[in-house]
């Protein structure tokens, strides 16, 4: 009989290990330390990256700054590589990551995510003084400048167009500029980071995608109250302007839609 009860008490903390945390213990255990822990990558500007004094700077990085101050405590980075990041939430390293995590439906199956909070849509780049470009159809027979794995490159491929092949968005761009190639299909915030930093460069948007890929700060899954918490505080910054600044700050225009 002994032996069963073991057996029992056995079966039971094993299950209560593999059970989720109770509603609400996430959210109870970073007010009571007063510190929201947050996952980033600190080398990809300008999300997360360190300024010429060495500091931690970036879009994300202030929007983990204002969702922390809304939750009443203060933020602590830790910084990992990407390939690692996301698994850090199942080791308890941090709270959160807030690093440009896109929503995908694979994600969700074992993270939860907030509501979008950055969006993000395939552009198409071209010489601001090049009136023959005007959608992604015009590409048939021009050269566009493209990461060769990338889905940007497919999309350039499959309007027609001919792949000159290149390391990313920098590269890309000069292609453009130089005139080694005619466009270049890529990330709309990257382009508005570039024209941030390089108002006076001569390129443009030409057309762009009506589907946009959305991010969304990530935790881990099961605690409603949570995400609940962290949805408010972004709300909370739209409303009184605090995110409006902060997009402005880096990408010159409201980027969450």
């Amino acid at each position: 009989m002994n032996w069963f009860k073991t057996i029992a008490a056995a079966s039971l903390l094993q299950a209560a290990v593999l059970l989720p945390a109770h509603a609400g213990e996430n959210l109870d255990a970073i007010k009571s330390a007063g510190v929201l822990k947050i996952g980033t990558e600190g080398t990809y500007a300008p999300f997360t990256y360190h300024d010429a004094s060495g500091k931690l700077v970036g879009f994300d990085v202030e929007i983990g700054e204002a969702v922390a101050a809304k939750l009443g405590v203060k933020p602590e980075f830790l910084e990992g590589k990407w390939d690692g990041l996301i698994a850090g939430l199942d080791s308890n390293r941090y709270d959160a990551v807030i690093n440009q995590v896109g929503i995908t439906e694979a994600r969700k199956q074992k993270y939860d995510f907030s509501e979008p909070y950055i969006a993000s849509k395939a552009v198409l780049i071209v010489r601001a003084d090049d009136d023959s470009i005007k959608g992604f159809e015009d590409l048939k027979g021009k050269k566009a400048a493209q990461s060769l794995t990338s889905n940007f490159g497919k999309l350039a491929q499959e309007n027609g167009a001919e792949l000159v092949g290149t390391d990313g968005f920098d590269q890309s761009i000069q292609l453009v500029l130089t005139g080694r190639a005619d466009a270049t299909i890529n990330d709309s915030l990257s382009f508005l980071d570039f024209k941030k930093q390089k108002p006076d460069a001569n390129v443009k948007i030409a057309a762009e995608q009506a589907n946009a890929d959305y991010s969304g700060i990530i935790v881990r899954k099961g605690d409603a109250e949570l995400v609940a918490a962290i949805n408010k505080a972004l709300e909370e910054i739209k409303a009184d302007g605090t995110y409006q600044k902060i997009s402005d700050k880096y990408f010159g225009q409201d980027v969450s839609k």
